[in-house]
């Protein structure tokens, strides 16, 4: 817009006629620690009347997702085939195991693979405040003793070859 048109629509008082800058594309999601340890007690509650496990899609963009999970029990193995994962451990510990091979009876589904156990693999104990990255077609599985939880943040990143 000129100035001269700008200058008018001030004198006639349309200031909102003016066009406001361009803006992004996407806002900005943000999740502070307390709201996301909020959402995790939540999910305790859920998990307790469930399976033990229970989760929430925080934000599903596009190539990648964040999801908020939170256990009581440990969960099954998996692979996922394009999508690298960076888990964020909020409160709580387990012991991750990741590599070697799924075990037993697997079942597949849109990029996933699914199994009881892995045979081999990396042990690593993992603690609050602790950030783990794992690629793409690594096998994985949160394993929880006694009666352990953990409450994790979990950005699910598509990788390209």
């Amino acid at each position: 817009m000129d100035p001269l048109s700008r200058e008018i629509l001030r004198e006639i008082n349309l200031d909102d006629a003016v066009p406001a800058p361009a803006r992004a594309k996407a806002p900005v999601d943000h999740w502070t620690t307390s709201v996301l340890l909020e959402r995790a007690a939540y999910l305790r509650k859920m998990a307790k009347f469930g399976d033990g496990s229970a989760s929430e899609i925080l934000k599903d963009y596009p190539g990648h997702a964040a999801t908020l999970l939170f256990r009581a029990r440990s969960g099954d193995a998996s692979m996922h085939e394009s999508r690298a994962q960076l888990i964020l451990v909020l409160a709580g510990n387990a012991t991750l195991v990741t590599g070697g091979k799924l075990a037993g009876r697997c079942s597949s589904s849109a990029g996933e693979t699914r199994s009881n156990s892995i045979d081999g693999g990396m042990r690593l104990e993992l603690r609050s405040g602790d950030v783990v990255h794992i690629p793409a077609a690594t096998p994985r599985q949160l394993l929880l003793a006694g009666d352990k939880t953990i409450a994790c943040l979990i950005l699910e990143v598509q990788e390209t070859a």
